[in-house]
C-alpha cells in the first residue's frame, strides 16, 4: 500500500511565489488595458479635414463645370436656332416681296391684255367675214366642210368657255387650211347639180387652178369655169381627167396631163 506524503514547508513557499507572480501579471495587464490611447496629432486631424473639404469642393466644382457646360451647349443650340429663324424670316420676306412684284406685274398684264382684247375681238370678226367672202368667190369644192368650219368659227365668238387666244388660234388654223388647198391635188366623190339633176360624180381639184368632174360611169366630163362661174361640159378631156383622178388617189404614177386650164390674164 502506498502512502501519500504531506507537503513540506519549502514546497508551500514556492507555490505562493508562483501565485503572487501570476496575480501581479494579471493586475498589470488590466492596468495597461484600462490605460487611455495616446491622443491623435491635431495637425493630422486638420490635414485630414482639409483634404475632405478639398474633395467636396472639387466635387462641387466638377458639378458646376458640368452644369456650366450644359448651359453653354443649350445657349449655343438656342443661338443656332435663332440664326436659322432669322435666315428663314429673311428668305420669307424676300419671297413675299417677289410675290407682290409678280402680282403687280400680272395686274399690269391683265390691264394690257384687256386693251389688246378690245382691239383683237373686232379684228377676229373681220377675219371671219373675209374668209367667208373668199370661200364664196372660190371654186366650189368641199363646200359643206368649208361652210361648217365657218359656222363653227362664228359660234366660237359667242362661247364664254373659249379664251380669246383659242378663238384666234382656230381662225388662224382655218386660214392655214385654206392656204393648203392651193398647194396640193385632191380627188373625192361629191354631188353636183347638172341639168337640173343632182348627180354623184368624181371631183378632181388641182390646187386652185382646176376643179373638174367626171360621172362615175365616165360618160360625162366637165370643169368649173372660174371666169363665168359655172360648170362646162367638155368630154375631150375625159381620159386626162380620169388619169388625174387616179394620180390624186395614188393609184398611178404622176405624168404630164392635158387639162382645161384657164388662160393667163393680162398683166396688170
Amino acid at each position: 500500500m502506498s502512502h501519500i506524503s504531506a507537503p513540506t514547508p519549502a514546497s508551500r513557499s514556492h507555490h505562493c511565489k508562483i501565485l503572487i507572480s501570476a496575480a501581479l501579471s494579471v493586475l498589470l495587464g488590466l492596468a495597461q488595458a484600462q490605460e487611455p490611447a495616446p491622443a491623435i496629432d491635431p495637425a493630422l486631424e486638420e490635414q485630414a479635414a482639409s483634404g475632405q473639404q478639398s474633395q467636396q469642393s472639387q466635387q462641387q466644382v466638377d458639378q458646376l463645370d458640368d452644369e456650366t457646360g450644359s448651359d453653354i451647349a443649350e445657349n449655343r443650340q438656342a443661338a443656332r436656332q435663332l440664326n436659322r429663324r432669322r435666315i428663314y424670316n429673311s428668305n420669307l420676306e424676300a419671297l413675299v416681296a417677289d410675290q407682290e412684284r409678280e402680282k403687280l406685274s400680272l395686274e399690269q398684264q391683265i390691264d394690257e391684255f384687256g386693251n389688246v382684247e378690245r382691239g383683237v375681238v373686232p379684228l377676229m370678226f373681220e377675219m371671219i367675214a373675209t374668209l367667208r367672202k373668199f370661200i364664196e368667190l372660190d371654186m366650189p369644192f368641199l363646200q359643206k366642210e368649208r361652210s361648217d368650219r365657218l359656222v363653227r368659227l362664228e359660234m366660237n365668238m359667242s362661247r364664254s368657255d373659249l379664251s380669246v387666244s383659242e378663238r384666234y388660234r382656230q381662225i388662224m388654223e382655218a386660214y392655214q387650211i385654206e392656204v393648203s388647198y392651193g398647194r396640193n391635188i385632191e380627188a373625192y366623190i361629191g354631188t353636183l347639180e347638172i341639168g337640173g339633176d343632182e348627180r354623184k360624180v368624181d371631183l378632181l381639184r388641182v390646187g386652185r387652178v382646176l376643179l373638174a368632174y367626171q360621172t362615175l360611169d365616165r360618160a360625162e366630163t366637165g370643169f368649173w369655169d372660174k371666169a363665168e362661174r359655172h360648170w362646162v361640159v367638155d368630154n375631150s378631156f375625159s381620159r386626162d381627167i380620169a388619169d388625174g383622178l387616179r394620180i390624186a388617189r395614188k393609184q398611178m404614177a404622176p405624168k404630164l396631163l392635158e387639162l382645161p386650164l384657164p388662160a393667163a390674164g393680162p398683166v396688170q
